[in-house]
């Protein structure tokens, strides 16, 4: 009779924490009722930006990325500063990220048709899913639900944001402590088959890799030397394509980059280091073959789902750079 109560009391028990857990997620469909055209009016404006200037897709992307690692998906990354506090958009890793507009243009069509509904948190989510599936990229569903957080600090930004000097157990650990795993690791490393970066992101490793004037043996010298005829030494301004010849689409060739040891950041090269990374990199090589695209939705998801503000907590705002 007493281990039937206890049995009784443990399956209550059991069904009220995973009701409270759902109910603290995200899920597809969250503004079915409140805002059924969330996706079409996110998309349209999506569309009116990237289908002109499709170098945008990839600081779109980033900036979910950027916003997820530093207080979750909670929209903190779009703040600008205040006169007492210095925002995450301000760091030195956000200074690249463009796009505003974008999200912007979004959040005005919403709040004409459900305002005070959807937060920006989820429209940045939305915008880089869009993004993606713009230029040729896959496509995935997008649980939504996500509210807005009211802090946004740049010292936070420069502390937790995963950086290109990273070795492997750097990311491994930084990845780790949000709860992605060493395979969401390599799949999210793929977004870098999209975009450009400046010179000073992997000078080091033509000029000074260990600080004696040297390069970095973990790269291709040839790719070294035609890098060298771009980027000079202590080059603040210059920009390279990350994946030349395909950095406005999204593909696989990423991958046959880095296998080749020509990815430009050691957190590039740091993925053959490791049994796991090495073998999904190599597996991507053959794009018939390649689970690259699927991979890259689940983990978006994954990563959209880090330290998410839901039910009461955080606010949604009227203006993405400002809280209410």
């Amino acid at each position: 009779m007493a281990t039937l109560k206890f049995l009784s009391i443990f399956i209550i028990y059991f069904a009220i924490v995973l009701g409270f857990v759902n109910s603290q997620g995200v899920e597809v469909g969250f503004y079915k009722k409140t805002c059924p055209n969330v996706e079409k009016i996110v998309k349209k404006a999506v569309v009116d930006y990237v289908s002109i200037a499709p170098t945008l897709a990839a600081p779109l992307l980033r900036m979910h990325f950027h916003d997820c690692f530093v207080r979750g998906c909670d929209g903190s990354v779009l703040l600008n500063s205040t006169k007492s506090n210095q925002a995450e958009k301000d760091a030195i890793a956000n200074l690249s990220l463009r796009g505003f507009q974008v999200i912007d243009a979004a959040k005005s069509a919403l709040e004409k048709q459900c305002p005070g509904v959807v937060s920006c948190a989820d429209i940045l989510a939305l915008v880089a899913r869009d993004a993606v599936s713009l230029i040729n990229g896959p496509t995935w569903q997008v649980p939504l639900g996500r509210r807005d957080g009211r802090v946004s600090i740049l010292s936070e930004a420069t502390t937790n944001l995963p950086t290109p000097f990273d070795n492997f157990t750097t990311l491994k650990t930084r990845f780790g402590s949000l709860g992605l795993s060493v395979k969401d690791l390599v799949v999210l490393s793929g977004g870098h088959t999209l975009g450009v970066s400046h010179c000073f992101s992997f000078g080091s490793r033509m000029y000074n890799f260990t600080g004696k004037g040297d390069m970095d043996p973990n790269m291709d010298q040839k790719y070294i030397a035609q890098l060298k005829t771009k980027c000079k030494p202590n080059d603040v301004t210059t920009t390279v394509e990350m994946d030349p010849g395909s950095f406005k689409t999204f593909d696989t060739d990423y991958y046959t980059l880095v296998s080749k040891r020509r990815g430009l950041f050691v957190s590039d090269a740091t993925l053959l280091t490791d049994k796991q990374t090495k073998a999904y990199v190599l597996a991507q090589l053959s794009s018939s073959g390649s689970t690259f695209f699927e991979d890259f939705g689940v983990s978006m998801v994954n990563m959209g789902k880090i330290g998410v503000l839901t039910e009461k907590s955080g606010e949604i705002r009227k203006k993405c750079a400002f809280i209410n």
